[in-house]
């Protein structure tokens, strides 16, 4: 196996704005036998900050857009939040690390990474990581993916293929260009694909025209664990793909599952190993399918919508991991989906918004084990779109435009209850403006303790 040049190091600069609310302590050397052309010589040291990450990557603990929170607010103004500037252009979703957050931003040309304290709110620190590349879609930026951590370090992605490993403190641990390392990637927009933290690792997918890959390194040291070959047959833009990859448990085996590029596949997380593929999603080899909203999985079943919005498809991971190849499709909807927004999943509900032409702004729940229709929703018109994800906290739905207005939808059903349907009609139960309205907000909200977050085009709100 081949390793990629991580570059580990001690005194990165950072522009310290603030005094960091974690603790760190530090103590562990790190080994660098296995990397090649490191430029540290002595190692790295290992930090352990007071509290734990509550919102770790892009859609929370679960990666279904479900917040470990019940009771967050429901009504909002601007005169109501907090805001703080972030400078730059960027859309991604905060994580969250106790009363900090962590976001990215193309700074003067540079990848960015800010530490944001939610409680004065100030920035603590912000470091440069590589430079901007971003910006070829009016939507988008080099700063589209989220963050990772696991309260020890944070890891960030850019549109450039850097990829760094910071501390609390602002201190670079690691950084490699994927880029630099794999080939130039051949997307034609922006990139929109976040990492994905898996026990002790970030795992990054490159799905585009030519190569694509998966590639798996230790969080801690920048270690390569693994890199496979993810190429598919798609047709030129089919090929290229913005979701995020899953870690799902399959007959007691950690797997990701990863959908894209008109193909389904499923990897085992230890090596890489690819256990089973499923194509068939652009029949009619569409040569523009790219796909960008991300699937969402309930144990073996798992959701992926396609098609630009117009389908969504329910596989059984258990039988396609065995081998059973198109019979493990579940049940298929060409009336339902979206293009963008990825749905959220809990207690065998998912939850679409559509961002459509003919039904934009619909609220649709759906049984997941059969596709049925429970109810749906019609937000209030507006004339832009959906792009952010949907948040499900508690019996309420935050759903927010590229306006930055965000509805609260509810009450909706909580427990798996026997016999339940979930068929009772929610309502709107509000309609939140803040000032920074301007196209086009793109992150989704975030918990963040009993606060939500809500990064617009140039602000983080944060809402009590």
């Amino acid at each position: 196996m081949s390793f990629a040049f991580a570059r580990l190091v001690r005194g990165s600069t950072v522009k310290a704005i603030g005094v960091l609310s974690v603790a760190v302590a530090s103590s562990a050397t790190v080994s660098l036998g296995s990397l090649a052309h490191a430029e540290t010589l002595t190692g790295s040291s290992s930090a352990s900050p007071s509290t734990t990450a509550t919102w770790p990557q892009w859609r929370g603990p679960s990666q279904q857009g479900v917040a470990p929170e019940t009771n967050l607010p429901t009504k909002w103004s601007e005169s109501t939040a907090k805001r703080i500037e972030i400078p730059g252009r960027g859309s991604s979703t905060p994580v969250v690390v106790g009363n900090v957050a962590y976001l990215t931003s193309g700074i003067d040309g540079q990848n960015t990474l800010l530490a944001i304290d939610l409680d004065e709110p100030k920035t603590v620190w912000q470091i440069d990581l590589g430079s901007d590349r971003g910006n070829k879609h009016r939507k988008g930026s080099g700063s589209n993916p989220s963050p990772v951590t696991d309260g020890n370090y944070i890891a960030a992605y850019f549109r450039s293929g850097d990829l760094a490993c910071v501390k609390p403190d602002g201190t670079k641990v690691w950084s490699v260009n994927l880029q630099e390392e794999f080939g130039e990637d051949t997307l034609w927009w922006d990139l929109g694909s976040s990492p994905l933290l898996v026990d002790s690792m970030v795992v990054i997918p490159v799905m585009q025209t030519g190569p694509s890959y998966l590639v798996a390194f230790d969080l801690a040291t920048g270690k390569q664990l693994w890199k496979v070959d993810r190429t598919t047959e798609a047709p030129e833009e089919a090929a290229q793909s913005y979701s995020t990859p899953l870690a799902v448990n399959v007959n007691g085996t950690k797997m990701i599952a990863v959908m894209g590029a008109d193909t389904l596949t499923l990897n085992q997380a230890s090596d890489g190993k690819e256990v089973a593929r499923l194509g068939g999603f652009n029949p009619e080899a569409q040569k523009y399918f790219r796909s960008i909203a991300s699937p969402v999985a309930d144990g073996n079943l798992i959701l992926c919508p396609y098609s630009r919005g117009a389908t969504v498809t329910a596989v059984d991971l258990a039988k396609l991991a065995s081998g059973a190849g198109k019979d493990s499709i579940l049940w298929h909807r060409d009336d339902l989906g979206s293009d963008v927004p990825t749905p959220t999943l809990r207690n065998g509900i998912a939850y679409f918004i559509s961002d459509g032409k003919k039904n934009k702004g619909t609220v649709t729940a759906i049984k997941a084990d059969s596709g049925k229709t429970l109810w749906e929703v019609s937000l209030p018109r507006t004339r832009q779109s959906y792009s952010s994800s949907p948040l499900l906290a508690g019996d309420k739905l935050y759903v927010t435009g590229e306006d930055a207005k965000t509805a609260v939808v509810g009450p909706l059903q909580t427990t798996k209850e026997p016999g339940s349907n979930a068929a009772d009609q929610p309502t709107v139960l509000s309609v939140n403006e803040v000032d920074d309205n301007e196209a086009f907000t793109v992150a989704s909200p975030t918990p963040a303790g009993n606060r939500l977050l809500l990064r617009t085009k140039g602000f983080l709100y944060i809402i009590e």
